[in-house]
């Protein structure tokens, strides 16, 4: 376990380090020298998993296993990637007088502050600790979202604050009934550790359960992006630095469901009834359609891409609610292709706005004649992200339509029709961004699209194939999650 006590002490000494000397002009580098040593460490986690199978701590604070290691080594990649797209996005918005030498600090030091977060939630094995873990990881964004101390950027922050405070409240009071319904057969100490509360799942009161789910899956939910409870993301996407938006939809609302899948886990383990799965497919599904059709509706082009990503968390959701091992590997898949994909988008996204001076859709134009990276960016990333051809996006929601079509035919139309209408959206408002009229006085500015061509040449490749270690960490997850291999 030596490199997961690394992996989590590494970012929260740079939460005090980058407090203190965040205002450095090579600052930006030494925050991927920071993202770079964790993303070693979490490889290093992924290659003793691989060998020796699950990893419990001597004092059973922590574990990891076949399906965090892998969030785990996602977590790393992006949060390295977007590190990379991070300094010189960040040293330009310095330079224009957006942000000072202590707004700098803090967006550092809160940087590896929800790194921290992050790790720590995917590596507890405390379900009390993951709560508190959410909550620093709100607290994190919250500062984050504010940053530029615009009217609109703390209105945003204050509606995020009030909508995740009272969803994570629920999910304290769900938190609450689980300790309730351990302490029955458990020892106080021990109530809240989740690989007990896993071995011993069929010792626990089910209706106890089933009501702590409801909480925690409104609670969680609201993280995830859920309709309705999905107001805050947008406004946060929109009004906080883009590099944030990278990380929030590639990592934040991925931990989130995490939570949400390991306490469905103890459900189904727990009680013979799918009422679990039925409510994540309810919410999933209701999440996935009306975010599809509010696609047409946006002006804000970080707005847009928020709204993709409350589809596609939603159609996660509904796969993992699905819960037959095909539906629950097609889950994983789309949370690693989404996670690569989004984020590689709001990177091009905030080199659009940059050039274009502003963030609205109507004014966003001729990417690809001012700056034919990010204009070519932007349309590959949108077409990997609408689901085409050969792209990962395009498997995992193959995988998850064949996987509905197996256990709830009736509703694949229903997926489709979402699918075809979130289509539409997309390239209805990117098209002209992409191909329009350039207008007069626009310029190319500084931009690393490194972090946005490694993220689609991963995703193009897990669409053409998956490699074979891929493909059995998935398997070797999806066991885990549902009980057996998906084929």
């Amino acid at each position: 376990m030596i490199p997961a006590y690394l992996l989590l002490l590494l970012p929260l000494l740079g939460i005090f380090y980058f407090a203190l000397f965040g205002h450095q002009e090579d600052v930006g580098r030494q925050n991927i020298r920071f993202n770079a040593v964790t993303l070693f460490l979490s490889l290093w986690l992924a290659v003793n998993v691989f060998n020796s199978g699950t990893l419990l701590s001597a004092e059973e604070y922590f574990i990891v296993d076949s399906f965090n290691v892998y969030l785990i080594v996602l977590t790393a990649f992006v949060g390295f990637t977007t590190s990379i797209f991070s300094a010189p996005y960040m040293a330009h918005e310095k330079d224009i007088g957006k942000l000072t030498d202590k707004r700098l600090r803090l967006y550092y030091s809160m940087y590896q502050g929800f790194m921290f977060a992050m790790y720590l939630v995917l590596t507890t094995n405390n379900m009390g600790v993951m709560w508190v873990a959410m909550e620093a990881a709100t607290l994190a964004t919250v500062l984050l979202v504010s940053l530029y101390r615009t009217p609109e950027s703390i209105e945003a922050a204050w509606k995020y604050f009030i909508l995740c405070g009272v969803g994570i409240a629920q999910a304290l009071f769900g938190t609450i009934l689980l300790y309730y319904a351990a302490t029955q057969f458990s020892d106080a100490e021990n109530a809240l550790m989740w690989s007990v509360l896993y071995e011993n799942a069929k010792l626990l009161n089910p209706e106890i359960l089933e009501i702590a789910f409801v909480f925690m899956l409104i609670g969680y939910g609201t993280k995830i992006g859920l309709v309705p409870l999905h107001n805050w993301l947008p406004d946060a996407h929109s009004e906080g630095p883009t590099p944030m938006s990278a990380v929030l939809s590639g990592l934040l609302l991925n931990d989130a469901l995490y939570a949400v899948v390991r306490n469905k886990m103890l459900i189904d383990g727990a009680t013979d009834s799918h009422i679990a799965g039925y409510l994540m497919m309810g919410f999933g599904l209701l999440s996935f359609l009306v975010a599809a059709f509010f696609l047409h509706r946006q002006k804000d082009i970080k707005r847009l891409f928020s709204y993709s990503s409350i589809e596609h968390m939603g159609l996660m959701t509904f796969a993992f609610g699905i819960g037959t091992p095909f539906a629950t590997f097609a889950a994983l898949l789309h949370m690693t292709v989404h996670s690569l994909t989004k984020s590689a988008i709001f990177v091009t996204v905030g080199h659009a706005a940059q050039i274009s001076g502003t963030q609205s859709i109507e004014k966003i134009r001729g990417l690809i004649k001012t700056q034919p990276k990010v204009g070519w960016g932007l349309l590959i990333g949108t077409l990997a992200i609408a689901g085409f051809p050969p792209f990962g996006v395009f498997t995992s929601e193959f995988l998850v339509l064949l996987a509905t079509m197996q256990s709830f035919p009736w509703l694949t139309p229903f997926l489709l029709l979402g699918i075809g209408i979130a289509c539409a959206g997309l390239f209805r408002n990117v098209q002209p961004m992409v191909y329009g009229e350039r207008p007069e006085g626009k310029q190319a500015v500084q931009a690393n699209l490194w972090p946005v061509m490694i993220h689609l040449v991963i995703v193009l490749w897990l669409g053409l194939a998956i490699p074979n270690f891929l493909a059995d960490w998935f398997t070797q997850a999806t066991i885990l999650i549902s009980g057996s291999a998906p084929l």
